[in-house]
């Protein structure tokens, strides 16, 4: 994080309660910033994080609300500096089974973080993507598609106010709520049998400190309209499934055996996902730990065309997976 950029600044986390939200907390507050609001509609985990961080509690100010209120956002928007947009619905299954509900939490929520955040004149929005917005299958990668298309025209048409819109495109995010990693802890640690979709399923898969990371540095990189993506390691959820029982036997002393059942893929998901489309692949400029992709609003004369660049997708060693298991302690 470059020392100082948020040194004395007012930011508004939406989703503040979740695994990235938390994380980013504790990284913003390294910085010194004047006050963070966190936005979140969980009470109890409000409660819960007012407690882990209450020797800053000078610092922190939180905020129930929802992305839906419009109203709600206008007024924890005022006179912040930095918003980082991070709520949304992101459970697959549950956004199949409620397209709209993720529509008015992904598509209308963004909207009013838009809007409200131009009302305010904040300096910086960042709203955080997936790779699965990438050709989509699935209602939440539709959402999340449609959220970066409102940034990039937040930013093509906003005229004469100073707000910066861009976006960052993440992989699973190891570790975080709702995601495979505590669901296989839980089931090992039950006795129960590890369900998985297919051994063979490649995920891009980064720590939450590679998260952060990612945020922190594209916020201060943008320009205005760019999609951030990082240079994600790719997983295969049978060397995850195998290296979590394995690190799991060592930490908690099992002595039971841990079988691992198929069960197939779930309504919407893939086989492989995907980092950029073929087109964005010829305009993206690469740099050491991610890839910048321009607005999609700038005229195609003005953008660059190369070779596509090439996104390996070769799985790390199961020795790589259990030093971040053990590293970012998600056992």
């Amino acid at each position: 994080m470059q020392t100082g950029f948020y040194k004395d600044k007012k930011i508004l986390i939406t989703g503040g309660t979740g695994t990235i939200g938390v994380h980013l907390i504790k990284k913003l507050l390294l910085d010194e910033p004047q006050v963070i609001r966190v936005f979140s509609r969980d009470e109890y985990k409000q409660y819960e994080l007012s407690l882990a961080l209450k020797d800053q509690s000078s610092k922190l100010r939180f905020l129930i609300g929802d992305v839906r209120d419009y109203q709600r956002l206008l007024r924890a928007m005022e006179d912040i500096d930095y918003v980082f947009h991070l709520a949304a619905m992101k459970h697959v299954p549950f956004c199949e089974y409620n397209p709209f509900e993720a529509v008015q939490t992904n598509v209308l929520g963004t909207q009013n973080i838009i809007q409200a955040s131009i009302t305010n004149n904040v300096k910086r929005v960042l709203f955080t993507s997936t790779d699965k917005a990438i050709s989509p299958t699935n209602t939440y990668g539709a959402t999340k598609l449609t959220g970066e298309r409102l940034i990039a025209a937040a930013e093509s048409q906003k005229g004469s106010t100073q707000t910066i819109f861009s976006a960052v495109r993440f992989g699973n995010v190891m570790g975080s709520r709702g995601s495979v990693i505590p669901l296989f802890k839980q089931q090992v640690l039950d006795q129960k049998s590890i369900t998985i979709t297919d051994p063979n399923m490649l995920r891009y898969m980064m720590t939450p400190s590679q998260a952060i990371n990612l945020i922190l540095k594209a916020n201060e990189m943008a320009t205005g309209g760019e999609v951030f993506v990082l240079k994600m390691p790719v997983v295969r959820i049978g060397d995850l499934a195998n290296a979590l029982i394995e690190q799991a036997v060592e930490k908690y002393d099992l002595t039971h055996q841990t079988e691992i059942q198929y069960v197939g893929l779930r309504p919407g998901e893939k086989q492989f996902e995907e980092l950029m489309t073929m087109d964005e692949r010829t305009i993206a400029e690469e740099n050491e730990d991610m890839y910048t992709i321009p607005s999609s609003f700038k005229h195609q004369s003005h953008l660059e065309r190369r070779e596509p660049l090439d996104l390996p997708m070769i799985p790390v060693s199961a020795e790589v997976i259990k030093q971040w298991l053990r590293e970012e302690e998600l056992i």
